[in-house]
């Protein structure tokens, strides 16, 4: 397997620019800065003439990244305060009101905001966007739930499985909220998806007494950076359904600072790939 150093590419979304922050959590185009009629064949053709140009050891890659929807532990952290939340309500599965733990579910809200995502995906196909033959996604329910949303009935003609990986999941530990559910509670709930092989029956990464650190995510997310570049050589485009945790893993992975992205948002990146 080869050592990858990544860093993104700016300059081609909205997102890579301060002066046009914030952004809606689906901006129009999911923050393509071309609005052409032709502006996703324009874009990913210019990421093949990268890869075209580029010296032995060096690829790139576009990877749409989506929040999960919100669940019932963002609902109840809504409630109490981030303080309150990370001191004492998180380390609970719920109040008497509102069950979050462990592995909660999309609240009615969080679901319109997958649809959200799934509406964009719709709009985006007619001016050129693909499907994305590599697929991805947390194995914790919100995640699942809404990649389910994301792409039911999108690109039927290209029915590629959503691969459910174990490293892609939340900040582990502590809180109950990222406490996933068994291997087969997600066969069952989710036939459609593929599960990764090393995904554990129990799980038996989450720690009720240590929660993960910063780097150990970030270290976590290069280990899916490099399954994605180790294994996908022929495909340029990735879709990831994850949390904002692992999401700004994913970008100290890359060198990038981390980004406030809200439930059911999405972050495009152009991410480069050199060995080392």
């Amino acid at each position: 397997m080869c050592n990858y150093r990544y860093e993104t590419i700016p300059g081609y979304f909205a997102h890579d620019d301060p002066a046009k922050l914030p952004l809606p959590a689906v901006p129009p185009r999911f923050g393509l800065n071309d609005e052409s009629e032709n502006r996703w064949t324009t874009f990913l053709a210019q990421i093949k003439d990268l890869n075209k140009a580029a010296s032995p050891g060096t690829l790139y890659k576009f990877f749409l990244l989506s929040r999960h929807g919100q669940g019932y532990h963002n609902l109840a952290e809504a409630k109490y305060g981030t303080a309150a939340w990370d001191d004492y309500w998180s380390k609970l599965n719920g109040d008497g009101e509102i069950v979050w733990g462990p592995d909660p579910k999309l609240t009615p809200l969080g679901i319109e905001q997958a649809r959200t995502i799934h509406e964009g995906w719709v709009t985006e196909a007619k001016f050129g966007l693909p499907a994305p033959l590599n697929r991805y996604s947390s194995p914790l329910t919100r995640a699942m739930l809404t990649a389910l949303i994301i792409f039911n009935g999108t690109y039927e003609k290209y029915p590629s499985r959503i691969l459910v990986k174990e490293n892609i999941r939340e900040v582990m530990g502590v809180h109950t909220c990222d406490k996933r559910n068994t291997h087969s509670y997600i066969a069952d709930a989710f036939p459609s998806f593929e599960i990764d092989s090393c995904l554990t029956e129990e799980d038996e990464l989450w720690d009720p007494n240590v929660r993960e650190s910063d780097t150990a995510v970030a270290a976590r997310a290069k280990t899916i950076l490099d399954y994605v570049f180790e294994n996908n050589h022929d495909t340029i485009f990735t879709s990831l359904t994850a949390h904002g945790g692992f999401i700004n893993g994913f970008l100290n992975a890359t060198g990038r600072p981390n980004f406030s992205l809200a439930t059911g948002g999405v972050l495009p990146l152009v991410v480069k790939a050199t060995t080392e």
